[in-house]
This record gives structure tokens, C-alpha cells and sequence, in this order.
């Protein structure tokens, strides 16, 4: 016996979350009837709130709610610390040690899947290489599609004559950035090597 279609509808748009499947898609569904009145609709108002208010930053592709970005505005931009996705951003932010720029490629590198240079943001990482750039952190994951992505990254700015960094190992092969913990990260970035 299943829910009425009120609490089946809610549990399926939970499970279009990533990693949601349907006993967590059940009991978020259920904690959201279990909510007051108030709760409810602070919850759902937050949600189209964050829908029309959050935009990418034009600079580095990061959200925002001001563009460009309160990064962009206040960091040094002599470095650039290349990631795949905005939650990478977090994960480096958390660590409270590194004061450059980012750039959000919203992807790697994929022929199998069809995702070309086009498809992510290398072009307009390669407009920013102009100016006072002096070093270029590559921090995607370590997966096949984020080495060769890096590699692709670095082969290019290279040629700018700037100073081409990847985060020291130390982050498992195939792993995410987002859930490296702090000290590991903190460490690859202190060890970064150039490449």
C-alpha cells in the first residue's frame, strides 16, 4: 500500500535530489507534513527565494545573489583556482587559507559523454588569463575526465608563460573534492606541485 498522491508527489520530487532515494526521499516528506504551518511555508519560500535570487557570477561561474561575485570583487585575481562545480568552491572556502580567485568550469571534459570544451567554461577561463595572472590552480577531481581536463587546462596556459599548479595528492583517486575532509585538502593545497 503506497501514500495518497499528495505525500507520493512530495517523495518523488525528493528524489530528484542527488543521492536521495526513496526511504530518505519518504522520511524528508514526511518530516515536511510534520512541520507547522509556518515551518512549511518558510521551508517552501526559501526554496523559490534561493530559485530567484541565486544567479552565476559572470567572472567565475560560482552563485550569487550580486554579480559578479563578492570573491571577484575583494580577492586577489593573481590566482585562479580552477574547480568543476560551485560546491567545490565551499569545500576550498571551508578551509579559510586560500585568498585568490575561483573558476567554475561546470564540468570536465567527457568525450564519451558528448562534453567538449564548448560544454563547460574553459573559454572564459582562457579570457581571464590576461592582466596580472600569475598562477593557475587546477583542482578538479581526480577522476580520469578531471586529469584530463587539468592536462587539457595546463597544456593551454602554459603557453601565457603563468606558473600551472595541481593540488598534491592525497585526495583518493576518483574521489569528489566536496567530501575531502579539511585537513586533507588543507594539505593539498599546501603541497600543490606545478605541472
Amino acid at each position: 500500500m503506497g501514500y495518497i498522491e499528495p505525500i507520493e508527489k512530495l517523495i518523488r520530487q525528493f528524489t530528484r535530489l542527488p543521492g536521495v532515494g526513496s526511504k530518505t526521499a519518504q522520511r524528508y516528506a514526511l518530516t515536511v507534513l510534520s512541520m507547522s504551518q509556518d515551518d512549511a511555508r518558510a521551508f517552501a519560500e526559501s526554496i523559490i527565494e534561493a530559485k530567484s535570487k541565486v544567479r552565476v557570477c559572470s567572472i567565475c561561474g560560482n552563485y550569487t545573489d550580486a554579480d559578479p561575485c563578492h570573491i571577484c570583487q575583494t580577492r586577489d585575481n593573481s590566482t585562479i583556482c580552477v574547480v568543476q562545480e560551485a560546491k567545490d568552491v565551499l569545500a576550498v572556502e571551508r578551509l579559510g587559507e586560500y585568498k585568490g580567485v575561483y573558476h567554475v568550469l561546470g564540468g570536465v571534459l567527457n568525450p564519451l559523454k558528448g562534453i567538449g570544451r564548448d560544454d563547460i567554461r574553459i573559454a572564459e577561463l582562457f579570457k581571464r588569463l590576461t592582466g596580472n595572472v600569475q598562477e593557475v590552480i587546477l583542482a578538479t577531481d581526480t577522476s580520469a575526465e578531471g586529469e584530463a581536463t587539468a592536462t587539457y587546462i595546463a597544456r593551454f596556459v602554459k603557453q601565457y608563460g603563468i606558473k600551472v599548479t595541481r593540488l598534491a595528492q592525497g585526495i583518493s583517486i576518483g574521489s569528489e573534492l566536496q567530501y575531502a575532509d579539511e585537513v586533507t585538502l588543507s594539505r593539498a593545497f599546501l603541497n600543490r606541485k606545478e605541472i
